[in-house]
């Protein structure tokens, strides 16, 4: 298994002989206003692409629409002929797009691997209904837990499936009011007390994600912390 973090949560996961691109965020650096009601008014995203992550994909994983894990410009550049998975709520807006979205509803098999789709829930109480839905999927001993802080849902996976690598989104995301809606440095440090392998990636990318690198580095030195671009063999 080989994942490269292209940037943010957007990825390239090598599995099965298959090459999958995970939330896709395919925007120039600083082509949309930063995130509102935040403490950072940078634009978004923060940093370029480190290399053009769509050639010779197989698929395409999207955990949610927000615009931080599928924009404009991946709706425009993604091949119409490669198979997009997707949770069931955004198959409407993904259709829209000009895309052909294959709703992933409890699990399916393609390309010899099988897909399973796991909850989450995008920070706490009002905020992360409103921010609701999103989801995680399982391929093979590989969790990609999606935009979520720990919560029932994810245990419940984590429970389910017994994955040996988990890649989390951390960078403590939040607004100028309320709980993280991303992983904090506590909870990717419970994750890696429950799994053999964490890898910790939506950092140093978007406006509103305030745990850095070096920080989670320091807070929990177990788990793997990718650069942009660069790519862990598992």
């Amino acid at each position: 298994m080989r994942i490269t973090l292209v940037r943010h949560a957007t990825l390239i996961v090598e599995l099965a002989g298959r090459r999958l691109l995970v939330d896709p965020m395919l925007d120039d650096a600083g082509a949309r206003p930063p995130i509102e009601n935040t403490a950072d008014d940078r634009r978004n995203p923060l940093v370029p692409l480190p290399f053009d992550p769509v050639p010779g994909i197989d698929a395409v994983l999207v955990t949610h629409l927000h615009q931080d894990h599928f924009d404009g410009a991946a709706a425009e550049r993604l091949p119409r002929e490669t198979p997009l998975f997707c949770q069931p709520e955004d198959v409407e807006r993904l259709r829209a797009a000009g895309l052909e979205p294959l709703p992933v509803e409890e699990s399916l098999v393609w390309g010899g691997l099988t897909l399973h789709r796991t909850g989450g829930r995008h920070g706490t109480g009002a905020l992360a209904d409103a921010l609701a839905p999103v989801c995680g999927f399982v391929l093979d001993s590989l969790l990609l837990a999606g935009d979520t802080v720990w919560c029932p849902e994810l245990e419940a996976a984590l429970a389910k499936h017994r994955p040996q690598v988990v890649v989390v989104n951390a960078g403590e995301a939040r607004f100028l009011e309320g709980d993280p809606i991303t992983m904090d440095a506590a909870d990717v440090a419970r994750m890696a007390e429950r799994v053999p392998t964490v890898v910790a990636v939506h950092m140093e990318a978007i406006n509103h994600c305030g745990l850095t690198r070096a920080a989670l580095r320091a807070a929990a030195p177990g788990v793997l912390v990718p650069e942009d671009g660069e790519t862990l063999e598992l």
